[in-house]
């Protein structure tokens, strides 16, 4: 640190000026340094009063031994040998083609059954911005161009309310069902717009009671040997800690112990940007219970080998399951194929559909943080000398399950429950058209097969209709709504 200059030194004798600097907190420097980050404080001497109390409050905020375990030991973790990787074991994963109608029916009432009784709570990951879409609103508040106009936000919102309805028929002639909670996790850059949104929209006709918003974490921003990357020289730069940062929030949060308050003990996990979620959904749910594991996963059948996505795998002999991202799979083995069953060995793809009991998320939250280990993202950003190579940390929600002491993947078709939205209009794939057309083919399916008819005036491929979440969940109860009618797509079919 240099030291104080003094100022107004006359030549002739005259008084000495005032000492102009003042130095940097001494306690908060012996921290800093005890970390190796004192650097945070190097450009001290050129910042006005209120510049320094700004970095001040911003080292303050920081929990210095945390930020410190965490760095360290995720990058100590980078280049380590991993164990081997072996195929899902096929008994671990329920398909499509091989579950009955009987099956399908009691997992939907024992899923109704545990709602109704007020056992599920939804939790949704939404702490993006939509900036590769082309807006700085969250994610959840694209409109993907239906003809109903509905955000992402109101179409899982409708989806809540027509499950609660399905629950409260079911098991008690329509009256006396619990709600469904919602937890929203944000972001900082996400939090106020989201709550005004849903404040705007009068939460959609979910009362506002049962809608908890809570924020991810942030972390700094650090050079690859490990220091902090400063922003301006008066801030951080800081990154959020990824959708696996849920984990660390709701534990600081408190929401763990306020969903065991209100006799919480399934939880339905998912991210924001997928137009054709089933949220809180019953199937899904009743076949989580009935297999009585820690952990669950909807899963898709991966395309193609080159696929972008990452696949759940068994990690190391007799292991745990564990996601695996599609950078870090060797093309040898993504494009094996299993000789007995003819599909790719390694064929499960992560859609970010997830399901977890209360008693293994206080698991994994606890895990999580005495492990520390982050991934780390090299990326260009944004410094006091420009654009800097470093490093944001992150958790990826699918961390949690290497701590499962059982899992298992319940296969969904992508038609029916994946359509990203990730990419602006224009671009290759996963974009609010191509999300678009997946519902309206899907809901054009769901009224034919209810007895309607539909017309359009441009290619039925590039349209279709849309039933309201309102009225059906997932394609039933549409006779009475459909058969002998004629539709005209494009159209929204509400009660």
């Amino acid at each position: 640190m240099r030291e104080p200059t003094v100022v107004g030194t006359e030549s002739n004798g005259g008084s000495v000026g005032s000492i102009a600097q003042s130095p940097p907190p001494q306690a908060l420097l012996e921290r800093l340094k005890d970390y190796g980050q004192e650097d945070a404080f190097a450009l001290w001497d050129e910042l006005s009063p209120d510049e320094r109390d700004h970095l001040v409050k911003d080292i303050e905020r920081l929990d210095l031994p945390r930020v410190d375990r965490i760095i360290r030991c995720s990058l100590r973790s980078q280049g380590l040998p991993v164990a081997a990787i072996e195929p899902v074991p096929e008994r671990s994963v329920s398909t499509v083609e091989e579950r009955t109608m009987d099956e399908r029916e009691r997992w939907w009432k024992m899923g109704l059954k545990a709602i109704s009784d007020g056992k599920l709570a939804v939790l949704l990951l939404s702490g993006g911005q939509g900036t590769r879409l082309g807006s700085s609103d969250p994610k959840g508040c694209v409109n993907i161009g239906l003809p109903s106009g509905k955000s992402l936000f109101q179409l899982q919102a409708e989806r809540i309310l027509c499950v609660q309805r399905l629950a409260a028929q079911v098991t008690s002639g329509g009256s006396g069902s619990a709600a469904i909670h919602w937890y929203i996790m944000t972001s900082p850059f996400t939090d106020d717009a989201t709550r005004k949104y849903f404040e705007g929209h009068k939460y959609f006709g979910l009362e506002s009671d049962q809608v908890t918003f809570f924020q991810q974490g942030t972390i700094p921003c650090v050079s690859k040997d490990g220091r902090f990357i400063m922003e301006t020289p008066y801030k951080v730069a800081k990154a959020p800690d990824g959708n696996g940062g849920v984990y660390s929030a709701l534990k600081s949060s408190k929401l763990l112990e306020d969903m065991a308050t209100r006799g919480i003990k399934y939880i339905d996990c998912y991210g924001v940007d997928n137009a054709l979620v089933r949220v809180a959904d019953p199937t899904f749910l009743g076949y989580f219970i009935d297999k009585g594991v820690s952990a669950g996963a909807k899963v898709v059948r991966k395309a193609y080998p080159q696929e972008k996505v990452g696949v759940f795998v068994r990690r190391g002999k007799g292991g745990p399951l564990t996601v695996v991202e599609y950078s870090e799979l060797d093309p040898s083995l993504a494009s094996a194929i299993n000789q007995e069953t003819g599909r790719l060995r390694f064929c499960w793809s992560n859609v970010c559909l997830h399901m977890f009991t209360l008693d293994f998320l206080n698991q994994v939250a606890n895990g999580l943080e005495k492990d520390s280990v982050y991934h780390l993202a090299e990326k260009k950003i944004p410094s006091i000398h420009g654009q800097t190579v470093g490093f944001k940390l992150e958790q990826f929600i699918f961390d949690a399950f290497p701590y499962a002491p059982s899992t298992a993947l319940f296969e969904v078709l992508r038609e029916e429950e994946f359509a990203p939205v990730k990419n602006a209009n224009g671009s290759n794939f996963d974009t609010p058209d191509s999300a678009r057309l997946l519902v309206l083919r899907l809901h054009t399916r769901w009224v034919i097969a209810a007895g309607g008819f539909l017309t359009h005036s441009v290619p039925l491929y590039a349209t279709g209709v849309e039933v309201s979440p309102l009225c059906s969940y997932a394609g039933e109860n549409l006779e009475a709504i459909c058969r002998g009618r004629t539709f005209h797509a494009p159209c929204e079919i509400g009660f």
